[in-house]
Protein backbone atom coordinates (compact mmCIF):
# COMPACT_ATOMS: atom_id res chain seq x y z
CA UNK A 1 0.00 0.00 0.00
CA UNK A 2 1.55 3.51 -0.97
CA UNK A 3 1.52 5.83 1.18
CA UNK A 4 1.92 8.50 -1.48
CA UNK A 5 -0.74 7.71 -3.93
CA UNK A 6 -0.70 9.34 -7.62
CA UNK A 7 -3.55 11.52 -8.49
CA UNK A 8 -5.56 8.75 -10.36
CA UNK A 9 -4.82 6.27 -7.71
CA UNK A 10 -6.33 8.89 -5.21
CA UNK A 11 -9.22 9.37 -7.27
CA UNK A 12 -10.10 6.14 -7.65
CA UNK A 13 -9.65 5.26 -3.98
CA UNK A 14 -11.78 7.94 -2.87
CA UNK A 15 -14.94 6.61 -5.23
CA UNK A 16 -14.37 3.69 -3.97
CA UNK A 17 -14.70 4.43 -0.16
CA UNK A 18 -17.39 7.32 -0.99
CA UNK A 19 -19.17 4.78 -3.35
CA UNK A 20 -19.15 1.83 -0.59
CA UNK A 21 -20.27 4.05 2.49
CA UNK A 22 -23.02 5.28 0.86
CA UNK A 23 -23.97 1.60 -0.03
CA UNK A 24 -23.15 0.19 3.46
CA UNK A 25 -25.77 3.23 4.86
CA UNK A 26 -28.22 1.69 2.50
CA UNK A 27 -28.69 -1.50 4.63
CA UNK A 28 -30.64 0.07 7.16
CA UNK A 29 -32.97 2.33 4.54
CA UNK A 30 -34.02 -0.75 2.95
CA UNK A 31 -34.42 -2.86 6.49
CA UNK A 32 -37.05 -0.08 7.32
CA UNK A 33 -38.73 -0.74 3.72
CA UNK A 34 -38.90 -4.48 4.72
CA UNK A 35 -40.85 -3.80 8.31
CA UNK A 36 -43.52 -2.20 6.67
CA UNK A 37 -44.56 -5.82 5.63
CA UNK A 38 -45.10 -7.92 8.99
CA UNK A 39 -41.47 -9.32 8.83
CA UNK A 40 -39.12 -9.99 12.02
CA UNK A 41 -35.50 -9.22 12.20
CA UNK A 42 -34.86 -13.19 12.08
CA UNK A 43 -36.40 -13.45 8.73
CA UNK A 44 -34.87 -10.28 7.45
CA UNK A 45 -31.39 -11.62 8.05
CA UNK A 46 -32.35 -14.98 6.69
CA UNK A 47 -33.42 -13.49 3.35
CA UNK A 48 -30.39 -11.63 3.37
CA UNK A 49 -27.93 -13.71 3.77
CA UNK A 50 -29.33 -16.80 1.88
CA UNK A 51 -28.35 -14.29 -1.04
CA UNK A 52 -25.26 -13.08 0.02
CA UNK A 53 -23.62 -16.23 1.07
CA UNK A 54 -23.11 -17.43 -2.95
CA UNK A 55 -21.21 -13.99 -3.24
CA UNK A 56 -19.29 -14.42 0.10
CA UNK A 57 -18.38 -17.78 -0.92
CA UNK A 58 -17.50 -16.72 -4.56
CA UNK A 59 -15.23 -14.17 -2.69
CA UNK A 60 -13.32 -16.79 -0.24
CA UNK A 61 -12.44 -19.07 -3.41
CA UNK A 62 -11.36 -15.84 -5.26
CA UNK A 63 -8.89 -14.30 -2.61
CA UNK A 64 -8.17 -17.84 -1.61
CA UNK A 65 -6.85 -19.24 -5.22
CA UNK A 66 -3.03 -20.25 -4.86
CA UNK A 67 -2.41 -19.72 -1.19
CA UNK A 68 -2.47 -22.48 1.18
CA UNK A 69 -5.83 -24.08 2.39
CA UNK A 70 -6.99 -22.55 6.35
CA UNK A 71 -5.41 -24.54 9.28
CA UNK A 72 -7.79 -26.05 11.98
CA UNK A 73 -6.89 -23.26 14.08
CA UNK A 74 -7.70 -20.10 11.80
CA UNK A 75 -10.89 -21.59 10.75
CA UNK A 76 -11.71 -21.80 14.60
CA UNK A 77 -11.17 -18.26 15.07
CA UNK A 78 -12.71 -17.48 12.06
CA UNK A 79 -15.78 -19.06 13.62
CA UNK A 80 -15.81 -16.29 16.51
CA UNK A 81 -15.13 -13.58 14.05
CA UNK A 82 -18.27 -14.42 11.83
CA UNK A 83 -20.72 -14.70 14.48
CA UNK A 84 -19.18 -11.75 16.96
CA UNK A 85 -18.74 -9.56 13.18
CA UNK A 86 -21.07 -10.66 11.08
CA UNK A 87 -23.77 -12.37 12.89
CA UNK A 88 -24.19 -11.15 16.34
CA UNK A 89 -23.71 -7.89 15.45
CA UNK A 90 -26.24 -7.93 12.31
CA UNK A 91 -28.89 -9.30 14.61
CA UNK A 92 -28.77 -6.58 17.02
CA UNK A 93 -28.66 -4.14 14.33
CA UNK A 94 -31.74 -4.71 12.58
CA UNK A 95 -33.12 -5.48 16.12
CA UNK A 96 -32.69 -2.10 16.93
CA UNK A 97 -33.68 -1.03 13.36
CA UNK A 98 -37.50 -1.85 14.82
CA UNK A 99 -37.57 0.41 17.11
CA UNK A 100 -35.33 3.58 16.30
CA UNK A 101 -35.02 5.63 13.00
CA UNK A 102 -32.34 4.84 10.51
CA UNK A 103 -30.59 8.13 11.27
CA UNK A 104 -29.75 7.50 14.85
CA UNK A 105 -29.08 3.67 14.10
CA UNK A 106 -26.13 4.91 11.65
CA UNK A 107 -24.66 7.85 13.98
CA UNK A 108 -24.38 4.68 17.21
CA UNK A 109 -22.74 2.39 14.71
CA UNK A 110 -20.39 5.30 13.71
CA UNK A 111 -19.33 5.19 17.21
CA UNK A 112 -17.40 2.29 16.36
CA UNK A 113 -13.94 3.49 16.18
CA UNK A 114 -13.94 4.97 20.20
CA UNK A 115 -15.38 1.38 20.97
CA UNK A 116 -12.45 0.00 19.51
CA UNK A 117 -10.11 2.36 21.20
CA UNK A 118 -12.06 1.74 24.63
CA UNK A 119 -11.37 -2.43 23.92
CA UNK A 120 -7.79 -1.62 23.59
CA UNK A 121 -7.96 0.79 26.60
CA UNK A 122 -9.72 -2.21 28.83
CA UNK A 123 -8.24 -4.92 27.50
CA UNK A 124 -4.82 -4.26 26.28
CA UNK A 125 -3.61 -1.79 28.65
CA UNK A 126 -3.31 0.90 25.54
CA UNK A 127 -3.18 4.83 27.20
CA UNK A 128 -6.10 7.17 25.70
CA UNK A 129 -5.09 10.37 25.03
CA UNK A 130 -6.68 13.56 26.48
CA UNK A 131 -7.36 14.79 22.39
CA UNK A 132 -8.75 11.68 21.88
CA UNK A 133 -10.98 11.48 24.88
CA UNK A 134 -12.20 14.98 24.43
CA UNK A 135 -12.82 13.34 20.35
CA UNK A 136 -15.09 10.50 21.87
CA UNK A 137 -16.81 12.71 24.20
CA UNK A 138 -17.85 15.07 21.34
CA UNK A 139 -19.01 11.67 19.61
CA UNK A 140 -21.16 10.65 22.03
CA UNK A 141 -22.47 14.06 23.34
CA UNK A 142 -23.93 14.07 19.61
CA UNK A 143 -25.43 10.42 19.90
CA UNK A 144 -26.78 11.57 22.85
CA UNK A 145 -28.41 15.08 21.41
CA UNK A 146 -30.11 12.91 18.59
CA UNK A 147 -31.22 9.80 21.30
CA UNK A 148 -33.18 11.92 23.84
CA UNK A 149 -34.88 13.60 20.99
CA UNK A 150 -35.76 10.31 19.66
CA UNK A 151 -37.11 9.32 22.79
CA UNK A 152 -39.48 12.18 22.59
CA UNK A 153 -40.50 11.20 19.65
CA UNK A 154 -40.35 7.81 19.36
CA UNK A 155 -41.24 6.99 22.94
CA UNK A 156 -39.57 4.59 25.67
CA UNK A 157 -39.13 1.63 23.43
CA UNK A 158 -36.20 3.68 21.65
CA UNK A 159 -33.50 3.18 24.29
CA UNK A 160 -33.80 -0.38 24.13
CA UNK A 161 -33.36 -0.24 20.26
CA UNK A 162 -30.18 2.11 20.82
CA UNK A 163 -29.05 -0.46 23.68
CA UNK A 164 -29.21 -3.03 20.62
CA UNK A 165 -27.41 -0.73 18.16
CA UNK A 166 -24.94 -0.12 20.70
CA UNK A 167 -24.32 -3.60 21.34
CA UNK A 168 -24.15 -4.55 17.64
CA UNK A 169 -21.33 -1.47 17.23
CA UNK A 170 -19.44 -3.41 20.18
CA UNK A 171 -20.16 -6.41 18.79
CA UNK A 172 -18.10 -5.40 15.32
CA UNK A 173 -15.16 -3.97 17.13
CA UNK A 174 -14.72 -6.91 19.16
CA UNK A 175 -14.66 -8.24 15.50
CA UNK A 176 -11.65 -5.71 14.76
CA UNK A 177 -9.82 -6.25 18.00
CA UNK A 178 -9.97 -9.89 17.74
CA UNK A 179 -9.27 -9.90 13.84
CA UNK A 180 -6.10 -7.73 13.83
CA UNK A 181 -3.68 -10.86 13.55
CA UNK A 182 -6.12 -12.65 11.09
CA UNK A 183 -5.90 -10.05 8.74
CA UNK A 184 -2.63 -10.63 8.65
CA UNK A 185 -2.48 -14.27 7.81
CA UNK A 186 -5.25 -14.13 5.57
CA UNK A 187 -6.00 -10.79 3.88
CA UNK A 188 -8.57 -8.66 4.60
CA UNK A 189 -10.74 -9.67 1.90
CA UNK A 190 -10.59 -13.30 2.81
CA UNK A 191 -10.98 -12.99 6.09
CA UNK A 192 -14.30 -10.82 5.42
CA UNK A 193 -15.55 -13.62 2.90
CA UNK A 194 -15.14 -16.24 5.19
CA UNK A 195 -16.56 -14.44 8.29
CA UNK A 196 -19.76 -13.51 5.95
CA UNK A 197 -19.73 -17.09 5.39
CA UNK A 198 -19.83 -17.99 8.96
CA UNK A 199 -22.18 -15.68 9.57
CA UNK A 200 -24.40 -16.73 6.85
CA UNK A 201 -24.63 -20.27 7.77
CA UNK A 202 -25.62 -19.06 11.05
CA UNK A 203 -28.37 -16.78 10.27
CA UNK A 204 -29.76 -19.34 8.15
CA UNK A 205 -29.73 -21.97 10.36
CA UNK A 206 -31.23 -19.70 12.92
CA UNK A 207 -34.47 -19.27 10.60
CA UNK A 208 -34.61 -22.86 10.33
CA UNK A 209 -34.77 -23.51 13.80
CA UNK A 210 -37.19 -20.81 15.10
CA UNK A 211 -39.29 -20.65 12.25
CA UNK A 212 -41.60 -22.87 10.15
CA UNK A 213 -41.16 -23.31 6.29
CA UNK A 214 -44.44 -21.24 6.17
CA UNK A 215 -42.39 -17.99 7.16
CA UNK A 216 -40.34 -18.29 3.86
CA UNK A 217 -43.07 -17.44 2.00
CA UNK A 218 -43.06 -13.45 1.98
CA UNK A 219 -44.56 -10.52 -0.47
CA UNK A 220 -41.94 -10.96 -3.81
CA UNK A 221 -41.18 -7.06 -2.89
CA UNK A 222 -39.42 -8.52 0.44
CA UNK A 223 -37.38 -10.72 -1.91
CA UNK A 224 -36.33 -8.20 -4.44
CA UNK A 225 -35.25 -5.75 -1.33
CA UNK A 226 -33.19 -8.58 0.14
CA UNK A 227 -31.26 -9.45 -3.07
CA UNK A 228 -30.22 -5.64 -2.98
CA UNK A 229 -29.38 -5.98 0.78
CA UNK A 230 -27.19 -8.80 -0.05
CA UNK A 231 -25.55 -7.56 -2.91
CA UNK A 232 -24.99 -3.83 -3.28
CA UNK A 233 -25.54 -3.04 1.35
CA UNK A 234 -23.45 -6.32 2.15
CA UNK A 235 -20.61 -7.60 -0.06
CA UNK A 236 -20.28 -5.11 -2.74
CA UNK A 237 -19.75 -2.40 0.12
CA UNK A 238 -16.83 -4.58 1.77
CA UNK A 239 -14.92 -5.37 -1.50
CA UNK A 240 -15.22 -1.49 -2.19
CA UNK A 241 -13.92 -0.43 0.83
CA UNK A 242 -11.10 -3.14 1.07
CA UNK A 243 -9.75 -1.98 -2.44
CA UNK A 244 -9.98 1.86 -1.32
CA UNK A 245 -8.07 0.67 1.88
CA UNK A 246 -5.34 -0.49 -0.59
CA UNK A 247 -5.07 3.15 -2.56
CA UNK A 248 -5.46 5.84 -0.28
CA UNK A 249 -4.86 3.38 2.74
CA UNK A 250 -7.32 3.18 5.85
CA UNK A 251 -7.22 6.78 7.61
CA UNK A 252 -8.58 8.65 4.58
CA UNK A 253 -10.75 5.76 3.52
CA UNK A 254 -12.34 6.26 7.52
CA UNK A 255 -12.69 10.05 7.12
CA UNK A 256 -14.24 9.36 3.56
CA UNK A 257 -16.53 7.11 5.53
CA UNK A 258 -18.40 10.16 6.88
CA UNK A 259 -20.77 9.99 3.76
CA UNK A 260 -22.62 7.42 5.63
CA UNK A 261 -24.23 8.78 8.02
CA UNK A 262 -24.71 11.70 5.62
CA UNK A 263 -26.43 9.68 2.89
CA UNK A 264 -28.31 7.61 5.51
CA UNK A 265 -29.52 10.87 6.76
CA UNK A 266 -30.59 11.69 3.61
CA UNK A 267 -32.19 9.07 2.46
CA UNK A 268 -34.05 8.38 5.18
CA UNK A 269 -35.75 11.84 4.72
CA UNK A 270 -36.52 10.91 1.21
CA UNK A 271 -37.35 7.52 1.35
CA UNK A 272 -38.84 7.08 4.80
CA UNK A 273 -40.23 10.46 5.43
CA UNK A 274 -38.18 10.43 8.93
CA UNK A 275 -38.27 13.84 10.80
CA UNK A 276 -34.97 16.06 10.23
CA UNK A 277 -34.96 18.20 13.04
CA UNK A 278 -32.33 20.73 13.98
CA UNK A 279 -31.30 18.33 17.32
CA UNK A 280 -30.61 15.88 14.21
CA UNK A 281 -27.95 18.19 12.60
CA UNK A 282 -26.11 19.14 15.68
CA UNK A 283 -25.84 15.67 16.67
CA UNK A 284 -24.50 14.73 13.38
CA UNK A 285 -22.44 17.88 13.30
CA UNK A 286 -20.78 16.62 16.68
CA UNK A 287 -20.54 12.79 16.19
CA UNK A 288 -19.15 13.73 12.95
CA UNK A 289 -16.41 16.08 14.31
CA UNK A 290 -15.05 13.58 17.47
CA UNK A 291 -15.06 11.01 14.64
CA UNK A 292 -12.59 12.87 12.36
CA UNK A 293 -10.19 14.82 15.27
CA UNK A 294 -10.16 10.86 16.20
CA UNK A 295 -8.83 10.22 13.08
CA UNK A 296 -6.52 13.21 13.12
CA UNK A 297 -5.22 11.53 16.42
CA UNK A 298 -4.31 8.24 15.52
CA UNK A 299 -2.29 9.52 11.85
Amino acid sequence: MTTDPSPARLRAGIALASAGAIAFSGKAIIAKLIYRWPIDATTLIFFRMVFALPLFAALAWWRGRGRAPLTRAQFGRLVVLGFTGYYAASMLDFMGLERITASLERLILYLNPTIVLLFGALFFGRRIGSRQLLAMLLSYAGVLVVFVREIDLQGAHAALGAALVLASAMSYAAYLVLGGALVGELGALRLAAWAGCVASVLCIAQFVLLKPLSAALVPAPVVWLSVLNATACTVMPIVMVMMAVERIGAALTAVTGMLGPLSTIALSVWLLHEPFTPWLLLGTVLVLSGIYALARTRN
